[in-house]
């Protein structure tokens, strides 16, 4: 038995083909997470028009998106599961609760309610994000983990692409309800795939206890790393979950684009940055989690000063290639070493802990603390000063998290820190 608990992964070595399940397991896991990109960017495209129709301002914005967000926080409730339930059980659920609250957020009569369903939305849409994740860590080779994470990752850009370029389209020719109603059908014949699906087997091999607390890890020798992931998270959600959350709205109030010129800069951008954010996995398998990192937490912070500082057509278009290509890039390697630096047993509870309840503490108020500052200055000035916290993140990041390039889960999993 290995130190974690856990039996060999399901393919070890450098050079092992993937299984046929492997390889449709990689196609499950990416269509699951297509849609965090989807829905994300539902927001983002539809929030002009819900102020519109629902009379609020760029404060009641703000709290509206922290309010959804608050779902990213009580999603711990099913990753939790996910070290005593099953990852496949786990994701079965997520999958059902996604598609029946995002169908219903379409016939929303006014913002509470709409507030509301989204919120229960983005609890199964997180929990299923989550335990993606896990599994991709899991069911996986060392040498490939990166690169697998990376594109399962980038097919949530992908959800963001397409979304980018429905919206306008669907909003033309119905309203904006009905973005919430054409990803129904992919997630309900997503939900009939879930039949090839198996556990685990990492899980199926670890000691796992069905009644451990949730507050177990933090009791134990795993809670000093559990908190330093918590805070990096922390200080990237407060960049990454706004910057493009809030640029459209920027865009037409601030910079006085139509409509149309503002879907087309983030839609070419979305295009031009896809292949990069499926490369950027393989990247991380090459020079290294840390030496990466460093690139892409730079592409964020300039491609968020760029485009709130910057006002033609081109320069904000490649600036927001730098900015999606790293806000997508940047969740990439911090969803790789989360998943990396637990025993199997643990990793659902240290994913809930690290991301779900303390990172996206970030997540969830800084939406509301940016909405209400923007009242008075602005959405320019606001988001330009948050790249600082990508910057802190990626200080602490260098210095509190060990290498993980090339090494098997239970390494990875050892407690004792490592500096420099």
């Amino acid at each position: 038995m290995t130190p974690d608990g856990a039996g060999p992964g399901p393919v070890t070595g450098t050079s092992a083909p993937l299984t046929p399940y492997q390889r449709r397991l990689f196609v499950f896991l990416g269509v699951a997470t297509f849609f965090e990109g989807y829905d994300f960017f539902a927001l983002t495209q539809v929030l002009p028009s819900l102020r519109q129709e629902f009379g609020i301002d760029r404060e009641a914005a703000g709290l509206l998106v922290g309010v959804i967000n608050f779902g990213t926080l009580l999603a711990y409730l099913l990753v939790s599961r996910a070290d005593r339930w099953g990852r496949r059980r786990v994701l079965s659920v997520t999958i059902l609760g996604y598609a029946l609250f995002t169908f219903l957020s379409g016939f929303s009569p006014n913002v509470v309610v709409f507030g509301c369903l989204q919120m229960v939305a983005r609890v199964f849409l997180i929990g299923e994000w989550a335990t993606s994740m896990v599994v991709a860590a899991e069911e996986y080779p060392a040498s490939r983990r990166g690169t697998v994470v990376g594109v399962v990752s980038a097919a949530s850009s992908f959800g963001a692409i397409l979304c980018a370029g429905v919206v306008p389209i669907v909003t033309k020719l119905a309203t904006w309800r009905a973005v919430y109603w054409v990803g129904v059908l992919p997630l309900l014949l997503m939900a009939w795939a879930r039949r090839d699906l198996k556990e685990t087997t990492r899980f199926q091999n670890a000691k796992v206890e069905a009644k451990r607390s949730i507050f177990a890890i933090l009791t134990g020798p795993h809670r000093r790393r559990v908190l330093e992931l918590a805070v990096i998270w922390f200080l990237t959600y407060v960049c990454t979950q706004n910057a493009v959350t809030f640029w459209k709205d920027y865009a037409l109030l601030e910079l006085h684009l139509s409509d149309k010129a503002a879907a087309t800069v983030v839609t070419v951008a979305a295009l031009a940055s896809l292949p990069l954010i499926f490369w950027v996995g393989k990247l991380f398998d090459l020079v290294g989690r840390k030496r990466g990192g460093v690139g892409v937490y730079l592409a964020v912070v300039l491609g968020v000063l760029g485009v709130y500082v910057f006002e033609g057509t081109l320069a904000l278009t490649l600036s927001m290639i730098f900015a999606m290509f790293g806000l997508s890039a940047v969740l990439t390697l911090l969803n790789t070493m989360t998943t990396e630096l637990f025993p199997t047993e643990l990793r659902g509870d240290a994913f809930v802990w690290s991301n779900n309840l303390l990172g996206r503490l970030g997540y969830v108020l800084s939406p509301v603390v940016l909405g209400a500052l923007a009242r008075d200055r602005g959405w320019g000035p606001v988001l330009r000063a948050s790249v600082i916290f990508p910057v802190v993140a990626l200080l602490l990041l260098l210095w509190w998290l060990p290498e993980t390039r090339g090494r098997e889960l239970e390494q990875t999993a050892s407690v004792e820190p490592e500096r420099g």
